[in-house]
């Protein structure tokens, strides 16, 4: 077992990524039972010029240089790395922009690296762990790499009604039926518009019976989140709507999983998906328009790979997958919607870390 002191997080900024590594780093200190003392190395802002030149053009160099050529790259950035020991300390990152830093640094200082999803640039081979999830179709042959399903995170069921509570001080939601609505943003494969969220949304005001918690992520937009704040301003029934783009740096969603008995998550959002399954909930998927074309659709990439992943969390029970309007009023129906299953992918990355 890695005798590890500390856990270092590199972050780009984009708090989903970070929460993926803080899931496992968490993790390996609750399973190990050792003070590991997470910290953040947040990456540097960059020109286009020195993305293009440090990310792209000299990251091959990590792979397949030593130390010394790490150490002049971090320098090079303006990162410090005197102050980690050798052989004690696991550097954690997710997301392409990250993985070099987080690789560097493991060289440069003689310590190991962990890698979350799949660098576009240098892929997981040079890295001591990778964390890959399925639908990126990692190598099965390759050692350092354990599949998921889904995106690690680091939600803590132990938790969430203690910071609900005291998120939601004097809004009395504990014991009443409460419908959690997270909705993602356009991407390479999805669109979420105005028109969707009027024609989704607004028929769900027509429940009585139930409190609404609606939250927007960081790909909405801004006439997105305009017309979800338009659809339940003014409603009774409508507790709190979190608006990303005005507060950014606030984190409601363990809040808003603690006070739940019902969660929808738009489709395009992985880590949304993941952190309401990992919560215990049977989510309510919530279909979007989709941009990929079918060729991509043919060849199994776009949406295609998330579809995979989706139909493996309905075989399990995690997700109830909407195909039409009777489907989610039955599911909303219901008291509550839970899947009371163990299923943590932070936590089994976190033992697969410890014991290899």
């Amino acid at each position: 077992m890695p005798n590890f002191k500390r856990t270092v997080i590199i972050s780009d900024g984009i708090r989903g990524h970070y929460h993926q590594s803080l899931g496992v780093a968490e993790w390996m200190e609750r399973l190990s039972g050792t003070t590991l003392d997470p910290s953040v190395i947040t990456i540097p802002e960059m020109s286009i010029f020195d993305r293009v030149m440090k990310l792209k053009l000299f990251v091959h160099g990590l792979e397949v240089h030593g130390g010394s050529y790490s150490r002049e790259w971090l320098k090079s950035a303006g990162i410090r790395y005197s102050k980690y020991e050798p052989e004690t300390t696991l550097f954690i990152s997710a997301g392409s922009k990250a993985a070099p830093f987080c690789l560097a640094l493991a060289k440069a200082t003689h310590n190991k690296s962990a890698v979350l999803m799949t660098p576009s640039v240098l892929g997981t081979k040079s890295f001591t762990y990778a964390i890959v999830p399925e639908h990126d179709k990692p190598n099965p042959k390759q050692g350092n790499v354990i599949t998921t399903l889904g995106a690690p995170n680091h939600i803590y069921m132990p938790t969430l009604k203690a910071i609900a509570e005291k998120f939601f001080s004097g809004r009395n939601l504990i014991g009443q039926k409460v419908i959690a609505i997270l909705i993602g943003g356009s991407d390479a494969n999805y669109k979420i518009t105005s028109r969707w969220a009027r024609d989704m949304l607004t028929p769900m005001l027509s429940i009585k019976d139930a409190k609404f918690l609606v939250t927007t992520s960081r790909r909405t937009g801004t006439s997105v989140e305009n017309t979800v704040e338009e659809i339940f301003s003014g409603n009774p029934n409508a507790e709190y709507i979190f608006l990303y783009s005005r507060t950014p740096n606030q984190n409601s969603i363990t809040a808003i999983l603690g006070a739940a008995t019902h969660v929808l998550v738009t489709e395009d959002s992985v880590s949304m998906v993941s952190e309401a399954v990992t919560a215990g909930f049977k989510v309510g998927l919530i279909r979007v328009p989709r941009t990929t074309g079918k060729i991509k659709h043919m060849l199994g990439f776009g949406a295609r790979r998330f579809d995979d992943m989706f139909a493996r969390f309905s075989e399990m029970g995690l997700i109830q997958d909407f195909r039409d309007d009777w489907d989610m009023q039955k599911f909303l129906e219901a008291p509550e919607q839970y899947h009371y299953k163990n299923f943590n992918e932070a936590k089994r990355a976190a033992e697969w870390i410890l014991h290899n």
